[in-house]
């Protein structure tokens, strides 16, 4: 009996162990084979955030975070807005990107959507814009872009831009006439002038305002599904910039590219009057690859470069050539026209520009800093020497034998062949050398 109760319990404990391992498989199998819309009593949103121009960093970081949230299931994608605009490249990938969107884009607008924001707004699912924000003007005229084409060719690209933004917005159903009026007339709207006219769908004062009036509106993916936007109970997901991001996005601002080309220029020309520095060839030559890159980010006008160039090169050749300060006034009108010009390619909707303070403020601190340095080095190769034979001219010297007039002197602790000048010198007596030929030296007695 002892030995059949054993059995029977030994096999009650299999059976329960068999059962928990089928559980807890049955229990992964629904996890994981469970649909993405499951959680839909939980509504996860992606947000992305935008503050600054719209350069290829910022396309890289808005293309990514669409295809991140269409891989992780989101309900939806919001885009927290603010920009002055940015570079036609950059906006046609996240245009295009959104038009083909598999997850709903809300883009909303929290202060300004100018120029290529006014194309990103446009182009969303759901445009929204906060109390107090503005959009349009998505054709601003840059600064030493004045005469940069011909009115031909500035009508084609402003007709085109218009043809585009048109498209944009009759695929949405926004108003195609007011959309039209922001690159052509250059019209801006406030967020209650943009919703009465139909820009946009709606205000929203923030984030949670926005969630409450987003739900249940149903938009159009890339694909062709209509989907019911669900938001009541979200889980904000904030998709920030990582690291290298937000330091790339840093130097791709055009106020920063040109500083750190001044500050490169400025380096190498200290490396170069005195070979040996390190530190400023260093800090030179980082600042210039740094600034390459930014420029080009940014399709700088390769004509603004090279005068800029041309300026620095002017600056450091008055080092080595007496033009009665020609060369330094060449340099700061070509480092002044470079700066004008440097930010004048592309279409006017879509150029960036320097402030015009930072102009200002590099031009006379570069002009300041060159015309001391310049000076500075100038100074120092006229200076006499003051090493060497040449620099005994004018120092003491003790009479080791009698002058008269030759004899030999003891002149900076070694022994000289010297002649007097005058009258008959005798030794322990002080004269001052008054020239240097060869081993030979011309003293005076010292009165």
């Amino acid at each position: 009996m002892t030995i059949l109760r054993l059995a029977l319990r030994n096999l009650t404990r299999r059976r329960v162990r068999r059962a928990l391992i089928a559980l807890a498989f049955f229990l992964w199998l629904v996890a994981v084979l469970a649909p993405s819309g499951a959680g839909a009593a939980f509504p996860r949103i992606h947000v992305l955030h935008v503050d600054g121009a719209i350069v290829p960093v910022t396309a890289g970081y808005l293309v990514d975070g669409i295809e991140e949230a269409e891989f992780a299931g989101a309900d939806a994608v919001v885009i927290v807005l603010n920009t002055p605009g940015g570079l036609l490249s950059s906006t046609e990938d996240i245009v295009n990107k959104i038009l083909d969107a598999k997850v709903p884009v809300v883009v909303y607008v929290y202060r300004w959507a100018g120029s290529a924001g006014t194309f990103i707004t446009v182009a969303a699912h759901v445009a929204a814009m906060s109390p107090g924000s503005r959009i349009g003007a998505a054709s601003p005229v840059s600064i030493g872009t004045e005469g940069a084409e011909s009115e031909v060719m500035k009508k084609k690209i402003t007709e085109d831009t218009a043809a585009w933004i048109r498209a944009i917005a009759e695929q949405r159903g926004r108003n195609v006439e007011a959309a039209e009026a922001a690159v052509v007339e250059a019209t801006s709207y406030t967020d209650n002038e943009a919703l009465e006219l139909g820009l946009i769908d709606l205000r929203a004062d923030n984030l949670a305002e926005l969630m409450v009036k987003l739900e249940g509106k149903q938009v159009t993916l890339g694909d062709g599904r209509v989907v019911e936007l669900k938001t009541e109970g979200y889980t904000i997901i904030d998709v920030e910039m990582s690291a290298i991001e937000r330091f790339l996005e840093a130097i791709s601002n055009p106020n920063i590219a040109y500083i750190l080309l001044s500050v490169a220029m400025a380096g190498i020309f200290l490396e170069l009057a005195n070979p040996g520095s390190i530190l400023p060839g260093v800090v030179g030559v980082l600042s210039l690859l740094l600034a390459f890159y930014s420029l080009a980010m940014l399709q700088a006008h390769y004509v603004g470069i090279i005068l800029i160039v041309l300026a620095f090169v002017m600056f450091v050749t008055e080092v080595f050539i007496a033009s009665h300060g020609m060369l330094t006034v060449g340099g700061i009108t070509s480092l002044t026209i470079g700066s004008l010009i440097l930010f004048s390619r592309g279409a006017p909707a879509f150029r960036l520009h320097i402030n015009p303070w930072v102009v200002g403020i590099v031009v006379g601190g570069v002009t300041a800093f060159f015309v001391f340095a310049v000076a500075a080095v100038v100074r120092a190769h006229r200076r006499p020497a003051t090493t060497g034979r040449e620099g005994l001219v004018g120092q003491v010297a003790v009479a080791q034998t009698p002058l008269d007039p030759k004899g030999t002197v003891m002149a900076e602790g070694e022994r000289w062949v010297a002649t007097a000048e005058g009258e008959r010198v005798e030794p322990g007596e002080e004269v001052v050398i008054t020239k240097v030929e060869g081993l030979k030296l011309w003293v005076s007695k010292r009165k």
